[in-house]
């Protein structure tokens, strides 16, 4: 058995559906990454345009003895509804959490299955690893098109053939000198859901294809932005509290998608009901989203964007516990507060556009470069 067949058998022994080699050297996606910062399509990440971004270029600034790269793929994908199926106006009180943060932190999941798979291969050969899971300054995803274990597609998910794209990636820098796999075939085609999906055209294109600007991404406003929303973006955002999957959902590629019954990934509040989360206090976050991506919104940053999804309900009886939110002491929820209050009782509101701001930008009229990650 060669090392490679010898890493893919250990590899799906540790739970990773998925496993490919790519070089430990440059990515070619560097100046498409470099186009994207330059853009401002990172918005307020910081950490994709400070002293990181020169660690990016070269997985060697990370491992010096690097040859290799073995990345891996996990399914995530709970057998339950996607949520342009279960969420719609007949649950106009429910919220929506994004399905890779309904179970335990993959962070911590990736990384105990890649220490695993580490430690089984170091009891058969000699060599240095580092572990990397999306923290890592490493643009995860071209490692992996490169790794053939899947495409990059127009919404910057990579997608496998036979899975779909509910994967999480991980990646072990190694000392190994491992052949490289080949880079599967782009077979997006001329199909363009996911852009025409995206509730705030966060999907815009660039030369040469089609990229994330994330100022206008659900998740990122959901995750990432601290502090205010701008006005003109919160009616696209629907009840989602935290992240966005519709890209996902409609792509034809998931229709089949893998699922998963790792107990890791089981769902515990992926539809919460938005009056009852509006009324948790910190102490209760932090309980009820322990151990969960959801955790990174902070309970500040979590109350706002409860705010926002009911102010996008389009029902009155989130009015009573808006009151409260708009009490608030903390004056970004009190604000959102007030701003939903006034959505709701406006007779003409809308889900998709605020009447008193600019309709999110057009994805057919923001020519901009490329995205490189999550």
């Amino acid at each position: 058995m060669s090392h490679k067949e010898q890493i893919r058998e250990a590899a799906a022994g540790c739970g990773f559906e998925l496993c490919g080699f790519a070089p430990a050297e440059p990515s070619p996606d560097i100046p498409v990454y470099r186009r994207w910062t330059a853009a401002g399509f990172a918005g307020a990440m910081g950490y994709l345009t400070d002293y990181r971004a020169d660690v990016r270029e070269d997985p060697r600034r990370l491992l010096p003895s690097a040859r290799s790269i073995i990345c891996v793929g996990k399914v995530y994908n709970w057998p339950a509804p996607y949520s342009t199926e279960h969420y719609d106006d007949s649950e106009g009180t429910r919220a929506w959490v994004s399905r890779y943060a309904w179970g335990d932190d993959y962070h911590d999941v990736m990384r105990e299955g890649m220490t695993q798979l580490a430690e089984k291969l170091r009891a058969e050969m000699e060599f240095e690893w580092k572990i990397c899971v999306d923290t890592a300054p490493l643009l995860e995803r071209s490692y992996a098109r490169l790794a053939g274990l899947g495409w990059i597609g127009r919404n910057t998910c990579v997608i496998n053939q036979q899975l779909g794209s509910w994967i999480f990636l991980g990646e072990i820098l190694t000392s190994l000198e491992l052949e490289p796999d080949a880079p599967p075939p782009d077979r997006c085609g001329t199909c363009t859901r996911c852009i025409e999906a995206c509730p705030t055209d966060a999907i815009v294109p660039v030369a040469g294809g089609y990229t994330i600007d994330s100022r206008l991404c659900i998740s990122y406003l959901t995750i990432e932005l601290r502090g205010e929303i701008p006005t003109d973006r919160r009616a696209g955002m629907g009840r989602h509290v935290f992240g966005c999957d519709i890209c996902q959902d409609v792509c034809p590629w998931n229709r089949r998608a893998a699922t998963t019954e790792d107990p890791h990934f089981a769902p515990r509040h992926r539809s919460p009901d938005l009056a009852e989360i509006a009324r948790i206090s910190e102490a209760e976050f932090r309980g009820m989203f322990r151990g969960t991506p959801v955790s990174r919104a902070r309970y500040s940053g979590f109350l706002r964007n409860v705010a926002v999804a009911m102010g996008n309900s389009g029902d009155a009886g989130l009015l009573e516990p808006l009151e409260k939110l708009k009490r608030s002491e903390d004056p970004v929820v009190a604000q959102h507060a007030a701003w939903a209050i006034d959505r709701l009782r406006r007779p003409d509101h809308s889900h998709r556009a605020d009447p008193d701001g600019p309709a999110p930008q057009s994805a057919q009229s923001s020519p901009a470069p490329h995205l490189p990650g999550r």
